[in-house]
């Protein structure tokens, strides 16, 4: 949508006003900001025509002319196997240290000279729903739809619209056989009497129901948090992802460290003469044995434990192994989504 000059709504200002009584504006009821902001409906918001012309662009440009054709690739100077050894560094080692998921993704995918981030990472729905981010980029030249949670937004936690929001952004890759890169880093999903009450066990599982009916390429990298259900519906191996990386700092888990030992060994610590003496004892062992990726890699559940500067390297390579999976869902009408 158009800045200023464009607007949706199902019934204008006057009908509002006369019906419920509330004034509204023309461009607060159903202007660009509101629509890419508030209710998600639109998917991106431009201060002149000239600039979304020139984003419809761009965005074409990832798409093929249609669903039974490959995504097109294209030449790439950037190195399939170049190594940021910066990123070795960028996750924070306090686990409660939020950072931007964005920054992680644009060094990773391509970015040939002249190239600016906006357009090696061509994100939707920059403004709804900012606990996650999707978008567009290239791999080694291949077109790649990536969904990654956002930790310096609401921690990262799956809510109601960041679960539509990635459901419909996995259902529109799958349609026009985009392979999907997921950068995991969820602590769960939102807690509060506003989510159960809007559904979000319904909402929730319409993110996981896109990522198991999709039969494209499926890649996930686990950069930190992955507890709980939120950890399952992400593209997890639980939902027939393909590969599954982890890095040497991601946590997987059914909850963090304090949660679960308050509920583990919540009978110990009330008896014990020094409770927090005893629960910071039970939470490093937890931590131990659990706040790493080496115990789900050795139940199968991570097919590799990698160096954040290696991240481009392996996705690159993984992209050309699954070149060319095909996926036959036996034959239906159509799945029953939970709507």
């Amino acid at each position: 949508m158009v800045e200023g000059s464009s607007h949706m709504f199902i019934t204008g200002p006057d009908v509002i006003r006369a019906v419920t009584h509330e004034e509204v504006t023309k461009e607060d009821l159903g202007g660009a900001e509101t629509h890419a902001s508030r209710s998600g409906v639109a998917h991106r918001s431009f201060p002149n025509e000239p600039a979304c012309l020139e984003a419809l662009r761009t965005l074409f440009a990832f798409l093929p002319s249609n669903n039974r054709e490959d995504p097109p690739r294209r030449a790439t100077k950037d190195p399939s196997d170049r190594a940021d050894a910066d990123l070795d560094t960028f996750i924070p080692d306090d686990p409660a240290k939020p950072y931007d998921m964005r920054t992680l993704v644009t060094r990773i995918v391509d970015h040939d000279e002249g190239l600016t981030d906006s357009e090696a990472f061509f994100e939707i729905q920059p403004d709804f729903a900012r606990n996650i981010v999707v978008g567009f980029a290239r791999l080694g030249g291949r077109p790649v739809g990536v969904v990654a949670n956002q930790p310096s937004h609401l921690a990262g936690c799956l809510d109601i619209d960041a679960s539509v929001k990635a459901a419909r952004f996995v259902r529109f890759c799958d349609a026009f056989n985009i392979p999907l890169v997921t950068f995991v880093d969820v602590p769960g999903f939102l807690p509060g009497t506003t989510q159960e009450f809007g559904g979000i066990i319904r909402h929730g599982a319409k993110l996981l129901y896109a990522y198991a009916e999709a039969t494209v390429p499926k890649i996930t990298v686990i950069t930190r948090k992955a507890y709980g259900g939120a950890y399952d519906v992400m593209s997890s191996k639980h939902i027939r992802a393909d590969l599954n990386l982890a890095y040497p700092s991601a946590e997987i888990a059914v909850m963090g460290s304090e949660g679960a030992v308050n509920i583990i060994f919540r009978n110990e610590i009330a008896k014990a003469a020094d409770q927090q003496a005893t629960r910071a004892k039970y939470v490093a062992e937890y931590r131990e044995k659990f706040a790493n990726p080496y115990e789900a890699a050795a139940l199968g559940y991570i097919d590799g434990i990698i160096r954040p500067r290696q991240t481009r390297a392996r996705l690159c390579r993984a992209l050309d192994d699954l070149a060319n999976k095909r996926e036959t869902l036996p034959a239906r009408k159509h799945g029953n989504i939970p709507l």
